[in-house]
C-alpha cells in the first residue's frame, strides 16, 4: 500500500515526540568526534510546507509544533528540537516543518552520513530534490526500508542511529518491526534503534512491545505521550510512543524533566499524560 502521505500529519504531537527524542539522541552522539550514520527506514519527503493543502486539511501542526513554537520559558532540552524547526523558518514563523531526515541533517556534522529509504514515488522524488545539494553525505533509495536496512548494517563507523517509523497502515508492519530489530541486532548489536509507534485502541501496538521485550534487550527505554481520552468508538490515535534500544544513559533524566511541560502544552483534554519506562545498565 502506498496511500500514506505524512504531509497530512506533519508537525503533529507524534512528530513532536519523535523528533524531540531523535534530537536528544543525536546530541548525545555528537559528544564524541567519531563519525556516525543515521539510517531512516521510512523517510517521507524530508520537509513539509505547512501552508499546502495536505497539511492544512486537518492542520494537525496547530495542536502540535505550533504550541511549542509560541510557548515561553521552555526547558533547555526542547530547544535542541525547536532550533531544528526554526532553522528552516524565518523569525519564528512556521511555514515549513522538517521531517526526520531534515531533523537529522540539522544535528549531523560533516563527517556523519545519512541513509534514507522511501517507497512512495512522489515522496521519494521530493526527498531526492531536497537533499540534491548534499552530495555523498546523503544517499536516498526508493526501497522498502525494512529490506534496505540490511545492506547498511553494520555501518563502517560502527556508530549508528536507526529510526524505524512505518505508517502502520498494514497490521503486518508491527511484526515487520520486530523482525527487523531481531535481524538488525544480529548485524549491529551496539546500534541505537528508535521505533515510533501509535497509541491505538487495538492490540497490535502492545503486542509489538511485548515481542520486542521478548528479545531480552539489555538496555531500552519506552516513552509514551497520550494527548487525549481515547474515543468512545475506539477509532483514532490518542497518542504515540518511542521505544529506544541502546539509549543514551542521560535520556531518562532529560525526559523526566521535559515531558511534563510537553504533556501540558500538547494535551488536548484533562486526561493527557506521559509514561516513561526504561532499563539501562
Amino acid at each position: 500500500m502506498l496511500s500514506y502521505r505524512h504531509a497530512f500529519h506533519a508537525g503533529n504531537h507524534a512528530d513532536v515526540l519523535k523528533h524531540f527524542v531523535l534530537s536528544l539522541v543525536l546530541d548525545y552522539f555528537n559528544q564524541k568526534e567519531k563519525p556516525y550514520w543515521v539510517i531512516d527506514t521510512h523517510a517521507g519527503a524530508g520537509i513539509y510546507a505547512l501552508e499546502d493543502a495536505y497539511a492544512q486539511k486537518n492542520a494537525e501542526f496547530q495542536s502540535g509544533v505550533a504550541r511549542l513554537n509560541s510557548a515561553q520559558n521552555l526547558p533547555n532540552a526542547l530547544n535542541l528540537y525547536l532550533n531544528a524547526v526554526q532553522s528552516i523558518n524565518a523569525n519564528k514563523t512556521l511555514k515549513l516543518y522538517p521531517g526526520s531526515p531534515q531533523i537529522a541533517m540539522y544535528h549531523m556534522r560533516d563527517q556523519d552520513k545519512l541513509r534514507l529509504f522511501e517507497l512512495h514515488p512522489s515522496d521519494f522524488q521530493l526527498l531526492q530534490q531536497h537533499f540534491k545539494s548534499n552530495g555523498r553525505q546523503v544517499k536516498a533509495d526508493m526501497a522498502d526500508g525494512f529490506d534496505g536496512i540490511k545492506a547498511c548494517l553494520p555501518p563502517p563507523t560502527k556508530r549508528g542511529v536507526i529510526l524505524i517509523d512505518p505508517p502502520y497502515e498494514l497490521k503486518e508492519d508491527y511484526l515487520r518491526v520486530v523482525n527487523c530489530i531481531q535481524d538488525s541486532l544480529k548485524r549491529f548489536a551496539t546500534g541505537t534503534y528508535m521505533i515510533w509507534y501509535p497509541l491505538l485502541q487495538r492490540p497490535e501496538p502492545n503486542d509489538m512491545l511485548k515481542r520486542l521485550h521478548a528479545l531480552k534487550l539489555q538496555d531500552w527505554l519506552d516513552v509514551q505521550l497520550s494527548v487525549q481520552t481515547p474515543r468512545a468508538d475506539g477509532m483514532g490515535m490518542y497518542g504515540s510512543g518511542m521505544f529506544v534500544i541502546n539509549p543514551p544513559w542521560q535520556l531518562p533524566a532529560i525526559l523526566n524533566e521535559v515531558m511534563p511541560t510537553m504533556t501540558q502544552l500538547l494535551g488536548q483534554d484533562n486526561s493527557a499524560k506521559f509514561n516513561l519506562d526504561y532499563a539501562i545498565t
